[in-house]
């Protein structure tokens, strides 16, 4: 389990750009804790501690540059990848649950996939790889980048500044915002089991 505020500190805004990028488009930032750590980063600027101003848009563009990066990646290299065998950094189960996502809601699920842990990684790679047109998965994209990572940041900070001492309340907040992005994949799971 990571520990969100400790990250967020130590790291700071360089470090909040770099993860938010590497989880949104590199193959490997699946693991990496997207969601609470835009919420959280938000409840820390609510209290004084970040800047929400360099916060919010920063966390945007290091989303949206990220998917980008991660839908280049799979038009030049995809197909050759997606054959590898199983890995500790790499699962075809990612793979077949994101084409499920595809199947299921189009191009929207670029901007459904921000919201959905895994998914949201491998989301724009399978958008290059399938050949989205570039015009149409950049505006999808900003939408789903700006929702996401302005929105839950904007929310922590809401939160931040009208809760007191909400850090205290931190593990429950974060325990629910896991619970909530899981429910997706824990529903398809279920699916698939039946």
């Amino acid at each position: 389990m990571f520990d969100l505020m400790a990250i967020v500190t130590t790291a700071g805004y360089l470090g909040i750009f770099a993860i938010i990028f590497a989880e949104s488009g590199l193959f490997f930032g699946f693991f990496l804790p997207g969601d609470s750590l835009l919420f959280t980063a938000g409840i820390l600027a609510g209290t004084g501690t970040m800047n929400i101003w360099i916060l919010a848009p920063l966390c945007f563009i290091a989303a949206v540059l990220g998917d980008s990066v991660g839908y280049l990646f799979g038009k030049k290299v995809g197909e050759k990848f997606f054959d590898r065998e199983d890995s500790r950094f790499f699962k075809h189960s990612h793979v077949e649950k994101t084409q499920d996502f595809y199947q299921k809601y189009g191009v929207k699920t670029i901007v459904i996939a921000r919201f959905v842990p895994i998914v949201r990684t491998f989301a724009p790679i399978m958008a290059g790889v399938g050949s989205m047109r570039y015009r149409t998965f950049l505006a999808y994209n900003i939408i789903g980048g700006f929702i996401w990572s302005v929105g839950l940041t904007v929310g922590g900070f809401i939160l931040g500044n009208k809760v007191p001492h909400v850090d205290r309340y931190i593990l429950p907040i974060v325990g629910v915002i896991i619970l909530v992005s899981l429910a997706p994949v824990i529903q398809a799971w279920m699916k698939g089991r039946k």
